[in-house]
């Protein structure tokens, strides 16, 4: 890890980037697929995933055989595991839903009633990274919200595996989370196709799901087709703000937590007691040795930091200023920064809130924003399924006692038609 020491507040910009991505080329790429898939379907779709994955795909679609052999395959102590996690993720999201029911009505003027309904998305796709470390998780953290929330249709797309099939813990909670429609596509054509819809894979109305620079660039990408996204995530990251009482070895297990997800990801060691960096230091490196992704981690520390800051009021601006998808603050007092967070995907509090519990069995959602989005992103919840229709219902007299208000702010826009269409109404009233 690059180590600073009191930066000046003009280098944050550039010490809290993060590792540069080549958007143009990604674009480009994914543009070339996306024609492909559009105009050539499944055709495309194999020949992108060997292309890709080295895989020999003929259908896309997986049988009723491989989910009863996921079904076989899966060890007992997995499937419990994941019923657990899936009991304290569906709790939390079922009181997301409860929060989410019709609003109230508000009635400003008399003869005019307001209020909002909430529906779910009917048609929606999930996207579950697959490669050396098949995400089930996800499809746990994806799937239940968009069951609770009763979407009509879930696609599931996932790379397969070497031997052409998806890894079985995935099939298993795909099926743990009622969804029956799941196919052995990913990358950017699994992306395309859940946008345009081939003869195999349904087309949806937003697509939801984690992935590498690919993925993100073309679910960027599928918004320019009118399909919409749950949040801009790409390579995951970690931010521990830590103080003199922070465990040094517990700090260490949480940056290689995030490290092993990827060479292209990031953390970030922010600390204002330099009595635990060199702890910290050699617990990674103790750590390290013990992983079996370690070459991975390693990669992914040469993107990361150690910024050390003279105070806690310091560390707090420049947390805030990294919007960091995961934030963990290894402090004494904790709760009396809560208050001061204001930009972070999920936050973990105290030494033994570790990042993997969100990821896996707290009950939160790990489906997070990256890059800074958390300015402006929520993670993925059971909202993230569901839209908002606003209705209003105006009587006689209603629509009387707004017409002045419409008729005159329509003239000065000087659409008429907009003002007509009150005016002969109010005519109408007055005969």
């Amino acid at each position: 890890m690059q180590k600073i020491v009191d930066p000046s507040r003009e280098t944050w910009k550039e010490l809290l980037a993060r590792p540069e991505q080549k958007d143009d080329e990604l674009q480009a790429v994914c543009s070339e697929i996306f024609a492909e898939v559009r105009k050539n379907g499944d055709e495309a779709l194999k020949k992108y995933t060997w292309f890709f994955d080295r895989v020999q795909i003929e259908n896309c679609c997986v049988s009723e055989e491989e989910f009863a052999e996921a079904e076989r395959m899966v060890p007992e102590s997995l499937k419990e595991a994941i019923r657990r996690a899936g009991e304290n993720i569906r709790g939390f999201h079922i009181r997301q839903q409860e929060a989410c029911s019709k609003g109230p009505v508000w009635e400003g003027v008399e003869g005019v009633r307001c209020w909002q309904e909430v529906r779910p998305i009917d048609r929606v796709g999930l996207y579950v990274p697959g490669g050396t470390a098949p995400l089930f998780s996800t499809v746990l953290m994806l799937g239940i919200p968009a069951q609770i929330a009763g979407c009509g249709q879930v696609v599931l797309c996932t790379p397969p595996g070497k031997n052409g099939r998806v890894e079985p813990a995935i099939l298993w909670t795909a099926r743990y989370c009622g969804i029956f429609q799941v196919y052995k596509a990913g990358g950017i054509q699994a992306i395309a196709a859940m946008t345009f819809g081939t003869e195999t894979i349904p087309g949806v109305d937003k697509i939801f799901g984690p992935g590498n620079q690919f993925v993100t660039a073309a679910k960027q990408f599928a918004t320019t087709c009118r399909v919409a996204i749950d949040l801009p995530a790409g390579p995951s990251e970690v931010l521990v703000m830590a103080d003199g009482l922070a465990r040094p070895e517990f700090v260490a297990a949480d940056l290689l937590s995030q490290a092993e997800h990827g060479r292209d990801s990031q953390v970030v060691l922010l600390t204002w007691a330099p009595e635990i960096v060199p702890a910290v230091e050699a617990e990674l490196e103790r750590q390290l040795a013990l992983l079996p992704r370690r070459e991975v981690a390693l990669a992914a520390l040469e993107n990361s930091r150690c910024i050390l800051v003279k105070d806690r009021e310091t560390a707090l601006e420049i947390a805030n200023e990294y919007a960091p998808e995961h934030l963990i603050l290894c402090t004494e007092e904790y709760h009396s920064l809560i208050p001061e967070i204001r930009n972070a995907g999920s936050v973990f509090l105290g030494n033994y809130a570790p990042e993997s519990a969100g990821d896996y069995a707290s009950g939160t959602n790990h489906t997070l924003p990256t890059h800074a989005y958390a300015k402006a992103y929520s993670g993925v919840g059971v909202a993230s399924f569901t839209k908002c229709i606003s209705f209003q219902e105006i009587s006689r007299e209603g629509l009387m006692h707004l017409a002045p208000v419409i008729e005159i702010m329509a003239e000065n826009e000087q659409l008429v038609a907009h003002r007509n269409a009150v005016r002969i109404r109010r005519e109408a009233i007055g005969k």
